[in-house]
């Protein structure tokens, strides 16, 4: 089974720099992406030129920013926990708020982990070697057989 990641990501730069530290890391499953919330909500439920899942399979795990044109994070996070079929889909926040409001919200919403997107490029790459390790490499995701 292949594990796909939906990153959900306005900025042009941090996109490049997750998507370049995740492959530096090791890390070779496809990555979608959702510049908006709208469209992170469309890619997850199949709607319009989603519908195809060959080429928009549901992900693994989403990378979710929160500051995002037309449907904010925390209203995509929401949205998602609402839905039964998301269960156990796994949502890190993704987020360059140091906020505890921000973070508090996110995790009332049933995210998986906050994380405060890092200043330098090395770092990211020890934050993407963190989720390759124990997301990809040590959790044990339900069986997707009934």
């Amino acid at each position: 089974m292949t594990r796909v990641i939906l990153q959900v990501e306005d900025d042009e730069n941090d996109l490049l720099l997750m998507t370049m530290a995740l492959k530096n890391v090791g890390l070779s499953c496809p990555i979608q992406v959702a510049r908006d919330g709208r469209e992170a909500q469309d890619y997850l439920s199949g709607a319009g030129k989603f519908a195809d899942r060959n080429a928009y399979p549901l992900p693994y795990l989403v990378l979710l920013d929160l500051k995002l044109p037309r449907v904010m994070g925390l209203e995509v996070l929401k949205w998602l926990r609402e839905r039964s079929e998301f269960d156990s889909l796994i949502v890190l926040v993704l987020s360059s708020s140091h906020m505890p409001a921000d973070m508090h919200c996110a995790y009332h919403l049933h995210a998986n982990s906050y994380l405060v997107k890092p200043a330098s490029f090395e770092k990211l790459q020890l934050m993407a070697r963190a989720i390759k390790d124990f997301w990809f490499m040590q959790n044990q995701p339900p069986s997707t057989s009934t």
